[in-house]
């Protein structure tokens, strides 16, 4: 895989899991990488591994579902790194429990699709007017097999929410395109972040491998080495697809 030497990429919601393993990645690759959080201490550690291994690391705190907070992040980065080159929407997360339509709370329907749908609408609205002027651009954003794959216990804000960002990417990809701008999708599915360790009981977790034809679940490195090869050369004829990241399932393996 060609590198990304002197590219530079903003990742949201990297103090950690996923985000954290795309930043590092990229950064490995040769990125100068522009970290996101709420968490002031997480996005530290992250940044200072980063530095450690002789790196280019920023860190911003903002919180995405506000478009001047974005704004104000994406000026920061810009003044400290350069034009950004690579976006990845991480930023977002499951904020209902899976249950019936009709005892999902208004709140957590709006929690969910303001923190995953909105916060990527409100990033890519950022950074899409700069990668225009200069007519060249990745955008990566990070869906989940929930938003394609129907299950009775799907928790439904963040299906509903992740199936919005799919669509999504793909119009964005074909307006976008005729400028040099590429736009992909990643979805993952049960991926061992620090919290789903902790979060999903052994048991469980032997249940959720039992359901892959891959015999083991994601993890942070799965998805980053997606969202590398999606962000190097070796991708540049490819833009408007939603790629699974799933080991091999058919189907959401909701437990």
């Amino acid at each position: 895989m060609s590198g990304l030497n002197g590219k530079v990429a903003w990742v949201t919601g990297s103090s950690r899991g996923i985000g954290a393993g795309i930043a590092k990645k990229f950064s490995e690759l040769g990125a100068a990488v522009a970290l996101h959080g709420r968490d002031h201490d997480a996005l530290t550690a992250v940044r200072m591994q980063i530095e450690r291994a002789g790196k280019r690391a920023v860190g911003v705190l903002a919180d995405v579902t506000s478009f001047s907070q974005i704004e104000a992040a994406r000026l920061e980065i810009e003044e400290k790194l350069g034009p950004i080159d690579i976006l990845v929407t991480n930023a977002g997360g499951s904020f209902t429990p899976p249950g019936p339509l009709e005892q999902t709370s208004e709140e957590g329907w709006h929690a969910s699709v303001e923190g995953n749908l909105t916060a990527t609408f409100l990033t890519l609205k950022s950074v899409i007017p700069g990668m225009k002027e200069r007519r060249r651009g990745c955008l990566i954003t990070i869906s989940s097999v929930a938003g394609h794959w129907p299950h009775p216990r799907s928790p439904l804000p963040y299906a509903a929410a992740k199936a919005g960002i799919e669509i999504l990417t793909k119009d964005v990809a074909a307006q976008v395109g005729p400028f040099g701008i590429r736009a992909n999708c990643i979805a993952p599915e049960t991926i061992l972040t620090e919290r789903n360790q902790v979060r999903i009981p052994e048991e469980q977790q032997r249940a959720l491998i039992a359901t892959h034809p891959i015999r083991r679940l994601g993890t942070p490195e799965d998805v980053a080495r997606a969202a590398a090869f999606l962000a190097s050369e070796e991708a540049a004829w490819i833009s408007g697809v939603v790629l699974d990241v799933a080991g091999g399932i058919a189907g959401y393996a909701f437990s």
